[in-house]
């Protein structure tokens, strides 16, 4: 406690007045030069959520296994249903940064079973796109499993969020009005769960080719002086209506 002896005469007292209000403003200023009011965490002041709660994206393997039977002319109409939802999904959430691995059991008694099953993938894969350098074919020896399933897989990005529900300090003590710890915690996660391609996240997709036939159209055009724009026909084209 600060005691102050204001004297009787002359021009003290507008003096001491000026004393007591700079006390009064340093006492105020101490909590945010570092006094009792110190931030909740003590961590450095990061005010974008996504820096103090940042989503991880990391590259996970994603496996379909297919049981074989010994004797099999090839895969079942309900494999190739699954191989074609797994064709597609690697177009989704992969855009193209990984090979598909097919791994084929070598030695066992289903070994020729599972290759007219992996000939009868060849057509799926010739028309989704699927290049020889993108598909990878690997035998595998299963020690012990008598009918060893057919592996399919691919890395693919899966997206973390962070872990929420912190709160380290009383929000009604503090004096900085700056951001809480939790605060922004919940949209993150929220995102990290929601995003379609966590692969989206790390940067623009790539641009796909574009079509050579248009390209050749529109550049003859340009050569001849004509229109590149579409040509419409009548009911096409919107007239204003007088009343």
């Amino acid at each position: 406690m600060i005691r102050i002896t204001l004297p009787r005469t002359g021009r003290a007292p507008m003096a001491m007045t000026a004393i007591v209000l700079t006390a009064v403003a340093l006492g105020g200023c101490d909590g945010i030069l570092g006094g009792k009011e110190e931030f909740n965490t003590g961590s450095p002041i990061v005010l974008d959520a996504t820096q103090r709660h940042p989503i991880i994206v990391s590259q996970q393997p994603h496996k379909l296994s297919l049981q074989v039977a010994r004797g099999s002319a090839g895969l079942s109409p309900q494999q190739r249903a699954s191989v074609v939802d797994f064709l597609t999904k690697f177009h989704t959430a992969d855009s193209g940064n990984s090979k598909l691995v097919i791994a084929v059991p070598s030695g066992s008694a289903n070994e020729i079973a599972a290759m007219n099953a992996v000939a009868d993938m060849r057509p799926l894969l010739n028309d989704r796109g699927f290049s020889e350098s993108s598909v990878s074919i690997q035998p595998y020896h299963a020690d012990g499993d008598p009918q060893p399933p057919l592996r399919i897989s691919y890395l693919r990005f899966a997206a973390e969020g962070p872990e929420c529900g912190k709160w380290p300090g009383n929000l009604a003590e503090t004096s900085r009005n700056l951001n809480y710890e939790n605060y922004g915690c919940s949209q993150q996660r929220n995102l990290a769960a929601m995003v379609s391609n966590p692969a989206d996240l790390l940067g623009p997709r790539t641009m796909t080719p574009s079509s050579a036939e248009r390209r050749d159209v529109t550049w003859g055009k340009y050569v001849k002086g004509d229109s590149s724009g579409t040509d419409r026909s009548g009911e096409e084209r919107v007239t204003k209506q007088t009343q």
